[in-house]
């Protein structure tokens, strides 16, 4: 029974050993060249969106705060 585990072990070790080195056989591109192609734009624009992000958010939440309030009947 031990020896039974002991090889069951070792045999899922011995296979997903083997996994990554798989998975990373079929890659045209150096993952570091990838990983720096996805940043675009500068600091400053960045930070400008996501102000502008923000910007809208409230406005779209002071939006929807103002149609759950109850109208008030004027006399």
């Amino acid at each position: 029974m031990l020896k039974t585990i002991a090889l069951l072990g070792l045999g899922a070790a011995v296979a997903f050993t083997s996994l990554p080195a798989i998975a990373q056989t079929n890659q045209s591109a150096a993952p570091a060249a990838s990983a720096k192609a996805s940043l675009t734009g500068s600091h400053k624009s960045q930070v400008r969106r996501q102000a502008n992000m923000s910007k809208e958010r409230a406005r779209t939440s002071a939006h929807h705060v103002r149609h759950l309030k109850p109208k008030t009947l004027t006399p």
